[in-house]
């Protein structure tokens, strides 16, 4: 099995996109699956320059499994995320790619809308996106000061997502 690479998909500091991220990448471990946290923060998205293009050739194009953690903004996903397919040299480093695609919200629908809008994002760029969609509603009331899962109800959700995930890639 390849690697998967977990996008954190927003450049907030301290998000909860980062820590569900974590979170991921911990249970992950524990199915005995390597994962790499990927998070935006820090990342100029804006400008195609040597930092940009590195991210692109260690990140990217050798990942062919994607789960993207992305947080509700305004109805949708972060435009931060978006830029990173936007800045991107040719959407062909993403092409025939896999996702799982996860939304979190400190209020009730775990952005939902903005994990339709990835998914047709994604879809475009020919990346095949997983139809197991968690949305984790009232994220700030389902962690632990640590930024651990401490619901037994999302815990198991998650793993019934990426073991279907797991079975699908």
């Amino acid at each position: 099995m390849k690697m998967i690479t977990i996008i954190s998909g927003t450049n907030r500091a301290d998000s909860y996109s980062l820590k569900v991220a974590k979170e991921y990448q911990r249970i992950l471990k524990e199915k005995g699956v390597e994962s790499n946290v990927f998070s935006l923060e820090n990342v100029n998205v804006l400008k195609r320059d040597a930092a940009f293009e590195e991210i692109e050739n260690t990140i990217i194009i050798p990942t062919k499994q994607f789960i993207f953690v992305s947080p509700e903004y305004n109805g949708s996903f972060p435009g931060v995320l978006k830029m990173l397919f936007d800045t991107g040299l040719s959407h062909k480093i993403w092409w025939y790619k896999k996702a799982l695609l996860t939304g979190v919200a400190t209020g009730r629908a775990g952005n939902l809308r903005g994990m339709d809008h990835l998914s047709a994002v994604l879809n475009h760029v020919k990346i095949t996106v997983h139809p197991f969609q968690l949305p984790i509603s009232g994220v700030d009331k389902l962690m632990d000061e640590n930024g651990t899962f401490t619901n037994k109800d999302t815990i198991a959700v998650i793993n019934q997502q990426l073991d279907e995930f797991l079975k699908w890639i």
